[in-house]
């Protein structure tokens, strides 16, 4: 491993000097703060994206909600919205600070993705909304439907015979299969997802209980997704949703943002210089919290500071931006193993497309060990009784790793106020979960509590 070279170097030469790559690849908890964020509307002018492109996914979204209600009838009551509940959690804000005997100033909320209808994570929101603009866009062009039509149309029997003529494809750790194999499948899609190791069985039953075609691996996410790609390349009616490099699914994400600022605002919760925003975001491949975190900046500019969180073993969103390669690295070339429980986050690759985009924009990363992940777990059934899955409470240390970092105060020093922030972890998963498996992990969090941080 020393002797191969990645970026014109060996790892030898990357980690000679370099403090934070050696206890990166030590597995030790690390946080980087990102020396090339540049003002909102300086920032701005270097992305392709814009508002607009945001505003028409969410019209979009608007247009199927008579369909979702239809279909899914959890989703009834509130007409086909897909949202998730925005909360606070100042108990498990009490204890985490304990914890880390620290007190913690401003005010700490959980994002409930782990609560979202149909799929139960955060991928259902992009992974969904790229299966809806791909079948709108068939059934468009085939004339089974107009943009003025109660698309709850597409629910009837020729809608579904015409999408099974058409396949859908994509590699995944688990949440975003479950998100596009579940809408899809509903739609009548012929669905493949290729799962990686990490994926867990009960997601994999749960698929085919839905009728997609699961396809499995021994080898990590990066080997599914190039193997998914490539056999969808074979046939002419399937259509690849690349989590790497997808703006549509980028989008669907970005949309979170908006519905985020009516729930807001519905609190009570100013948002401007004197009250800024902290968001703490799982990231694994890098869609969802950079879709996110793109349309929080499109809102609240320079008064929200993003901030993405990794598993010790898969710090690929790190790794990327910090040495500049994005892609062209893995966590693997510095000899990690990209191992963990987190597994909605066991990426070894980032995403290039959204490494680059978030470098202007991203305040920074921060990597937690399993470990701390089920303790942070067990300490949220404990104090709010909310139950997550072991990847969604990478966020919940954010509002110790960020503004309890003099280094990243220092930076914030220009008149941002830290001690009247909001703070907010998103909540990416959990909800679906087998019981017994979730109670596994709130017994795992529980013993390595009692143990104190290691």
């Amino acid at each position: 491993m020393a002797d191969m070279r990645f970026g014109g170097k060996t790892v030898q030469e990357w980690l000679a000097g370099d403090a934070l790559l050696k206890d990166v690849v030590d597995l030790k908890e690390v946080s980087w703060f990102n020396s090339d964020t540049v003002p909102f509307e300086e920032a701005i002018q270097t992305i392709s994206l814009s508002e607009t492109d945001v505003a028409d996914a969410s019209a979009r979204l608007e247009r199927f909600r008579p369909y979702i209600a239809k279909v899914f009838p959890e989703t009834a009551k509130v007409g086909g919205l897909i949202e998730s509940p925005l909360q606070p959690v100042p108990a498990f804000q009490k204890v985490l600070g304990k914890f880390h005997g620290t007190k913690l100033s401003g005010r700490l909320f959980a994002k409930l993705d782990s609560h979202l209808p149909i799929s139960g994570s955060i991928k259902a929101r992009g992974g969904i909304y790229e299966v809806l603009k791909h079948a709108e866009g068939l059934a468009l062009q085939a004339g089974l439907l107009s943009v003025d039509d109660d698309y709850g149309t597409l629910a009837n029997d020729a809608c579904r015979r015409f999408f099974n003529t058409q396949a859908i494809s994509v590699g995944s750790t688990g949440n975003l299969g479950l998100s596009i194999g579940i809408m899809g499948a509903q739609l009548g899609f012929r669905v493949s997802v290729h799962m990686s190791a990490d994926a867990r069985q009960w997601k994999k039953e749960l698929l085919r209980s839905k009728g997609v075609n699961v396809v499995e691996y021994a080898s990590d996410y990066s080997l599914a997704v190039a193997e998914g790609r490539r056999q969808a390349e074979k046939d002419p009616s399937c259509f690849f949703m690349d989590d790497e490099n997808s703006v549509s699914l980028f989008l669907g994400y970005a949309v979170a943002a908006q519905r985020l600022k009516g729930q807001l605002d519905a609190l009570g919760v100013a948002v401007n210089e004197e009250y800024p925003l902290f968001v703490y975001l799982p990231c694994g491949v890098g869609g969802g919290p950079g879709g996110v975190a793109f349309g929080l900046k499109l809102i609240f500019q320079d008064h929200v500071h993003c901030i993405f969180a990794e598993p010790t073993h898969s710090p690929a969103m790190l790794l990327g931006m910090y040495t500049g390669l994005h892609d062209a690295v893995s966590v693997q070339n510095f000899g990690i193993d990209n191992v963990t429980a987190a597994d909605g986050l066991a990426v070894g690759r980032p995403s290039g497309f959204v490494g680059r985009m978030m470098l202007p924009l991203l305040d920074g990363v921060y990597t937690v060990s399993d470990e701390n992940l089920y303790r942070y777990l067990a300490m949220m059934a404990d104090t709010e009784g909310i139950w997550l899955e072991p990847s969604a409470l990478a966020g919940a240390p954010g509002i110790v790793r960020g503004v309890g970092a003099n280094g990243y105060l220092n930076k914030l020093s220009s008149g941002v106020q830290t001690d009247t922030a909001t703070h907010l972890m998103w909540c990416t998963g959990g909800s679906m979960v087998p019981e017994d498996e979730m109670l596994a992990y709130y017994r795992k969090g529980s013993a390595l509590l009692e143990l104190g941080i290691a």
